[in-house]
């Protein structure tokens, strides 16, 4: 625990001005990040009597080493530096946000051609337009099926369009008249875009303009006594207004509005947030954090808002967002957020009327979010905390294994040797931590030489990543190599308290013994056997036999099973890899373009190898040296025995530059 006067910067060091702040570790690791109008007062806060601090900012000024700053221009520069800073190094003292899940999204995608409607998940699209996020994927559909009559647009995918392109013929969405049928020209692509776009709008909230434009059609219709057209109007009308009635009108004035509300107790925060267009609810989300650092409401609000909005622009960001707290400087957040929409947003706290109620049902949401969470996690938390005990109690450590990594060996008859690195903290896996090793040291199958290697390599980094002074560097390995000091989250700078391989007895003492080589005795090595599920320890004849009941074992089982699932993966993917590879990569110069160019003119590499030289000239883009570099290589890339596919027996042909079933 380190002593905040040892690094306390001098006085009058510290500028009075805007600016944005870093604490690091003695890893030179950020673990907090945070901005202030003065610096010179904000950071006098942290440099107090201990005793005078909140726990929480106690434990950070503690454990970090030392503090540096950025000065800024004004307060918007700072929020935005702020945001920037938390979203590249993670501090893991700093409240962030995260989705419990993925949420659905209305997409439609205005960077093709032919627009396509579609759910979408994951990060946004430049070029896309969102609508959203939904609970459920159910409920997108239900509402896409209903307004296809009126807005026919493109849903199939880029394969399936492609084909009917080919075939000449539309899909039954183009028959049963919910699709225009872009694919056999029944519409231009201006066309169908101005559907696209009309489809956007209408999601938007601007509704009462197509509704009232298809019931003057309708009557236009029956006026000229075309029946069977006013009927089928009607029935678009009926089938929008459905789509309406599934989002009832919340706020009278068709208002285009955010909601976030909170749900807090001393260790963690529930927001959530309902966005409204055109005065209907569009969709909600929300998230859980701990309280890591020592924050209010108006921070947490604030956090909120960088999170949510950190990445979105024009109309993504409201003309109006409701919080239940104001941020310390709500106008620079206010000013920070009109630049990000382009146009003036207003910040504020509902006081009355519809919005005011609005909100109430935000908070309920906020509070059952949180609750739910609670019993969910208290149950977790409980079965966790057992299982680390007991593991801890049946290696003989003295605490419980805060952070176990697992390694599995994979490969397939000697060909193709790799190894994954799985972690797990707090009984959890962490999949940003997760590692993959290709085996350098030799050729061949030797699981225990293996395992070895990767244990040794693992530390090696650890050692060159604590050294901060690089006096430890081992060789000219570059996995090896200390990287640069830039206070990112390192790849292998957090050392475990329990290294568990997958494998018995000989694969424990190689661990061991690639440990004992580096100087390390303070990781723990144990081997999970997978015939009778058997734990090994270095030096031991006798394996330790945990009770099949036990959580525990559970939690070695899981962590096991985690390692070897990755490493299978990874090994296939490198051999898929190898299999597709194609003789023309060895031609130097011959880029894929050209290779695409030469496969598609022969069909094949096996016709290929039978042209001469000039054939290969006729080829567009193929010079006479080229041609003969492509007939060298051809020829001293003898032809591979046929692979074959191990799971269903069949042979893999050559086709397409390489080999295809």
């Amino acid at each position: 625990m380190a002593d905040p006067s040892s690094y306390r910067p001098k006085p009058g060091q510290i500028p009075d001005s805007p600016g944005v702040y870093r604490f690091r570790d003695e890893h030179r690791r950020v673990i907090y990040v945070g901005k202030a109008k003065s610096l010179r007062q904000r950071l006098a806060n942290y440099f107090q009597d201990l005793a005078g601090l909140h726990p929480r900012t106690r434990s950070m000024v503690t454990t970090a080493a030392s503090v540096e700053w950025t000065v800024v221009s004004t307060e918007v520069e700072a929020l935005q530096l702020e945001y920037s800073w938390i979203k590249e190094y993670d501090p893991r003292f700093n409240v962030k946000y995260r989705d419990d899940k993925s949420y659905p999204y209305l997409a439609v995608t205005l960077n093709e051609e032919f627009p396509r409607v579609q759910v979408m998940r994951g990060a946004k699209r430049k070029g896309v337009r969102y609508f959203g996020p939904y609970a459920h994927a159910w409920a997108i559909r239900e509402t896409v099926d209903l307004m296809l009559r009126v807005f026919p647009v493109r849903t199939c995918s880029a394969g399936v369009f492609k084909n009917h392109v080919q075939k000449g013929r539309p899909c039954l969405l183009g028959y049963i008249g919910k699709c225009s049928a872009p694919c056999v020209g029944r519409v231009t692509p201006e066309e169908h875009r101005e559907l696209a776009e009309e489809f956007c709008d209408f999601m938007a909230g601007r509704t009462g303009t197509y509704i009232r434009r298809l019931e003057k059609q309708m009557m236009a219709a029956a006026e000229e006594m075309e029946y069977e057209k006013a009927a089928r109007l009607r029935d678009d009308i009926e089938a929008l207004k459905r789509a309406l009635e599934k989002n009832a009108v919340v706020l009278a004035d068709a208002t285009d509005a955010d909601l976030i509300a909170l749900a807090e107790d001393e260790l963690e925060a529930a927001v959530q947030i309902f966005h409204v267009r055109g005065g209907r609810v569009r969709g909600q989300r929300g998230w859980v954090t701990d309280k890591v650092e020592n924050v209010d409401t108006a921070g947490l609000v604030e956090h909120a808002l960088q999170q949510l909005y950190g990445e979105e622009s024009g109309d993504a960001v409201p003309k109006e967002v409701l919080v239940p707290a104001l941020p310390e400087d709500d106008g620079a957040v206010t000013q920070w957020l009109s630049g990000r929409r382009g146009s003036a947003v207003s910040l504020r706290i509902p006081q009355r009327g519809d919005k005011k109620a609005l909100m109430e049902t935000v908070e309920r949401n906020a509070l059952q979010a949180l609750a739910l969470h609670k019993t969910k996690r208290a149950s977790d938390l409980t079965t966790r905390s057992r299982a680390l005990e007991e593991i801890a109690e049946a290696l003989g450590l003295d605490s419980a294994p805060l952070r176990i990594e697992c390694f599995d060996i994979s490969h397939l008859q000697g060909e193709d040797v790799v190894a994954s690195m799985v972690v797990f903290e707090d009984g959890l896996a962490r999949k940003s931590e997760y590692r993959r090793f290709q085996i350098k040291g030799f050729e061949g199958q030797d699981d225990v030489r293996s395992m070895h290697e990767v244990i040794a390599r693992r530390f090696k980094r650890y050692l060159a990543e604590k050294d901060r002074t690089g006096e430890w560097i081992g060789g000219d390995d570059p996995e090896t190599q200390a990287p640069e000091d830039d206070g990112r989250p390192k790849k292998f700078a957090y050392p475990p308290q329990l290294v568990v391989v997958d494998g018995g007895q000989p694969q424990v003492a190689a661990a061991q013994r690639a440990l004992d080589e580096l100087g390390i005795d303070d990781v723990a090595v144990c081997g999970l056997a997978k015939r009778l599920e058997e734990v090994w320890l270095p030096h031991d004849d006798d394996p330790v036999v945990l009770p099949r009941s036990s959580e525990g074992l559970y939690l070695l089982q899981r962590v096991r099973d985690t390692a070897h699932d990755f490493a299978i993966r990874y090994q296939r993917s490198k051999r898929t890899k190898r299999i597709r590879t194609s003789p023309l990569d060895a031609v130097p110069g011959l880029g894929e373009t050209r290779k695409q160019a030469l496969i598609k003119h022969f069909g094949s590499v096996k016709r290929l190898r039978q042209a001469t030289i000039e054939q290969i000239c006729e080829v567009p883009g193929m010079g006479r040296k080229t041609a003969e570099s492509v007939v060298v290589a051809l020829a001293q890339a003898a032809p591979a025995a046929p692979a074959v596919n191990t799971a269903t027996g069949e042979i893999i042909e050559e086709n397409d530059g390489g080999r295809t079933t």
